[in-house]
């Protein structure tokens, strides 16, 4: 029904490091050549937690923002922009608080593990409880329907569709609208129209996934019908009435498993990660005081790469001699840790040096970026423009002139 999109965003936590390339960064790259991809800051969302943290979320923004240009994301290929300069985020999140139960978002799985993690803060607000409301607007907006996320987050993806299933049952409805959906299914032609109700029956009566599937192929293949045909139909097969926001799917991405220096995981918080702007001195510096197995406390001790966390590096950067040289060597004790690291810091070294020569043109160009994010939130705000125009209608707040 509505054109393959993909939403994702960060909270402007600045800088970025090795983590967040590996984590997300990386995946985003490859993801806007194969679909229409929206990019966005995150600084609303920062405010749920750090509200009394304001000073830096502006300077950290444009920090990321470069770091996105200078690990390869291509704003000729995908729109980036800042979440709080395309209000219709903050609208769509509001209307659909009026229908959103409240045990709903109590439910969320992070939602008091975070309270307990963050005790220090007060997060008994009603914008904390919110957050993943003002997730689910942020994709709703766009009628994206795929969102790249990892297993912990498929949660979020999973009241984030029940929130647009709610929201389109509740204010889908229109008069007549069985009756608009059949003379609407007859413009697929008379057989073609048989197959496709019974398809419905098939999956409203009996569960039928696979029936599902059929029926909305034909009507991805109907070049008969009308985008408000097609609208209208697969409301009418989703039992959902009229579909005003999309249902996305979540789009699995591979967790990254870089660790930090210190072997739990990489986190500015943690003091444990690598920048991607640090120099090539701080990058050796820094993974050569990484922690190493802790049963190896002596040269000539053998060691176990498995419970070694500058193994997950070579996972991740050696080629398979270079590991089975690593397997070896550390096993026999015929190489020391030092001499096992060096090919982690040759090859982190290599990989972040083009993004650095990138982002330092940035850098010497900040105009230029906020060209690129001006440009990207037009955009944005042009696509959000059309989901709301439909939301405002169906809730009756068009005030259209008769």
């Amino acid at each position: 029904m509505y054109p393959d999109r993909v939403v994702s965003g960060m909270r402007p936590t600045g800088a970025l490091h090795l983590g967040h390339y590996h984590g997300a960064i990386k995946n985003w790259v490859r993801i806007q050549s194969e679909v229409e991809s929206l990019f966005f800051v995150a600084d609303w969302h920062a405010l749920t937690t750090h509200y009394d943290e304001v000073e830096s979320i502006e300077k950290n923004a444009w920090e990321m923002v470069i770091d996105w240009l200078a690990a390869g994301i291509d704003p000729e290929k995908a729109t980036i922009f800042i979440q709080s300069k395309v209000l219709e985020h903050a609208e769509l999140t509001l209307l659909m608080s009026m229908s959103t139960p409240l045990s709903w978002l109590e439910r969320v799985p992070t939602y008091k593990d975070q309270i307990q993690k963050l005790a220090h803060k007060d997060l008994t607000t009603y914008g904390f409880l919110g957050y993943p409301l003002m997730m689910a607007a942020d994709v709703l907006v766009y009628r994206a329907n795929k969102v790249p996320v990892g297993e912990d987050q498929l949660p979020h993806m999973e009241i984030m569709r029940e929130l647009a299933r709610r929201f389109n049952y509740m204010y889908g409805r229109e008069k007549g609208f069985d009756e608009k959906a059949q003379e609407s299914a007859k413009k697929l032609g008379k057989q073609p129209a048989k197959v496709f109700l019974e398809l419905r029956t098939e999956y409203q009566e009996k569960g039928n996934t696979e029936a599902l599937e059929k029926a909305q192929a034909m009507l991805d293949q109907a070049g008969s019908l009308s985008t408000a045909d097609r609208e209208l139909l697969y409301g009418y097969l989703l039992g959902s009435r009229k579909q005003i926001l999309a249902e996305p799917q979540a789009l699995l991405t591979e967790a990254s498993r870089l660790p930090g220096l210190d072997g739990a995981k990489m986190s500015k918080s943690y003091g444990n990660t690598i920048a991607l702007r640090d120099d090539k001195e701080t990058i050796a510096q820094k993974i050569r005081t990484m922690q190493t197995d802790p049963a190896r406390v002596r040269r000539t001790d053998p060691g176990d790469p498995d419970k070694c966390p500058v193994w997950l590096f070579h996972e991740v950067y050696s080629d398979d001699e270079t590991k089975e040289w690593v397997q070896k060597g550390c096993r026999s004790a015929g190489i020391g840790c030092i001499q096992c690291k060096q090919p982690i810091i040759d090859a982190v070294v290599r990989e972040l040096e083009p993004m650095q020569e990138r982002a330092q043109q940035y850098i010497a160009k900040p105009k230029r970026v906020r060209e690129i994010v001006e440009h990207g939130c037009e955009r944005a705000r042009k696509l959000a423009g059309e989901t709301m125009r439909d939301v405002r209608e169906a809730m009756g707040l068009g005030y259209s002139e008769k």
